[in-house]
C-alpha cells in the first residue's frame, strides 16, 4: 500500500500517525469547515478561490484560524508534492478543536486541522450521457454558504438517490424553491439561457459554479442568477449539475421527467468542450 502523508496542524505525518481526540468538536458537534481542491497534471484548479472560500466558512463559524498566518497555502502546496499527487484532490478540514463536550464555544480551544489527497477521476461516462436524478425536499439549516462539517441532510438525500438507482438529489424547499444538489450545484437552459440559483445562504457558492460563470462569458453565452421552481426545472430544455469532482455533469432525467430529449443538451456540452482552455486561471473572484 501507498504510503500517504498527511498534513496534521502544521506537520506532516504517516496517516497512521494521525490520530484525532475523541473530544474534538468535529467529532461530537460537526464543528468544523472543509474544502475539496482539484489538481490537473500536478497543480491545483483555483487554489486561490477555495482557500477564499474555506477563510469564509471559517470567520462565519467563528473558529480562530489565521490561514495567512498559518502559512496554509505553502502547506497545502507541500502536502501536494510529498503525495505526487498528479491527478486527483485534496481534501483539507479545520475544527474547532478538542474540548470538553459542551454546546458553547470553548474559551481555549487549539483548531485541528488535517489534509490529504484523496483519489479523484473525471466522470467521463456521466459527462458524455448524462445521468439520472430525483426530487428531495431541502431539509437542511438555512446557512448552506458555509462549507460546515455538518453534512447529514446532504448525506440522506445522496443514499435515497442511490437507493432508487438515480445519481443526484436535487433540492427544493417551500413553495418548490429548488436549491442545489447534495453535493453539487443545478443549471437550467432555456432558449440557450443558463439560469442557476443566486449565490445567497440556500447554496454553497461552488467554485465550479463561479468557473462555469466565468466560461459562459467567455463563450458569449447568457447567465442568469434567479430562482427557479421544480415545474421550470422539469421543463427545461437542458439541466446539468457542477462540482469540484463532477466538473460539468448533463442531467437527461428527474425522477420520470426526461429532460429535453433525454440526451446531454449543447450548452453543457459546449461548456464541458471549453472546460480545460481556461483552466489554468489562477483566480475568479478578488
Amino acid at each position: 500500500m501507498t504510503t500517504v502523508i498527511v498534513l496534521f496542524h502544521d506537520r506532516f505525518v504517516d496517516r497512521k500517525e494521525c490520530l484525532i481526540d475523541i473530544e474534538d468538536r468535529a467529532n461530537q458537534f460537526g464543528d468544523g469547515v472543509y474544502e475539496v481542491i482539484r489538481v490537473y497534471d500536478g497543480e491545483f484548479f483555483l487554489f486561490d478561490d477555495h482557500l477564499k472560500r474555506l477563510e469564509y466558512s471559517l470567520n462565519e463559524a467563528k473558529i480562530k484560524y489565521d490561514i495567512n498566518h498559518q502559512q496554509l497555502k505553502e502547506l497545502l502546496l507541500e502536502l501536494l508534492k510529498k503525495n505526487e499527487v498528479n491527478n486527483g484532490g485534496i481534501y483539507i478540514q479545520i475544527s474547532r478543536g478538542i474540548a470538553a463536550r459542551s454546546h458553547p464555544f470553548p474559551k481555549e480551544s487549539k483548531p485541528t486541522v488535517i489534509a490529504y489527497p484523496i483519489p479523484t477521476s473525471r466522470p467521463l461516462d456521466k459527462q458524455e450521457n448524462g445521468i439520472q436524478a430525483t426530487l428531495y425536499q431541502d431539509i437542511r439549516w438555512h446557512r448552506c454558504d458555509i462549507k460546515s462539517l455538518n453534512l447529514l441532510g446532504n448525506v440522506m438525500a445522496k443514499q435515497h438517490a442511490l437507493d432508487i438507482g438515480a445519481s443526484e438529489a436535487i433540492f427544493y424547499r417551500d413553495y418548490n424553491h429548488v436549491t442545489e444538489g447534495s453535493s453539487t450545484n443545478v443549471f437550467i437552459v432555456n432558449d440557450g439561457v443558463i439560469q442557476t440559483h443566486p449565490a445567497n445562504n440556500f447554496i454553497l457558492n461552488g467554485i465550479t459554479r463561479l468557473y462555469i460563470k466565468y466560461l459562459a462569458k467567455q463563450l458569449d453565452l447568457p447567465f442568469n442568477e434567479k430562482v427557479f421552481t421544480v415545474a421550470e426545472l422539469k421543463e427545461a430544455d437542458e439541466v446539468f449539475i457542477s462540482s469540484t469532482t463532477s466538473e460539468v455533469i448533463p442531467v437527461t432525467q428527474i425522477d420520470e421527467t426526461v429532460i429535453g430529449n433525454g440526451k446531454p443538451g449543447p450548452i453543457a456540452k459546449q461548456l464541458l468542450n471549453a472546460f480545460f482552455e481556461h483552466h489554468k486561471i489562477q483566480q475568479l473572484t478578488k
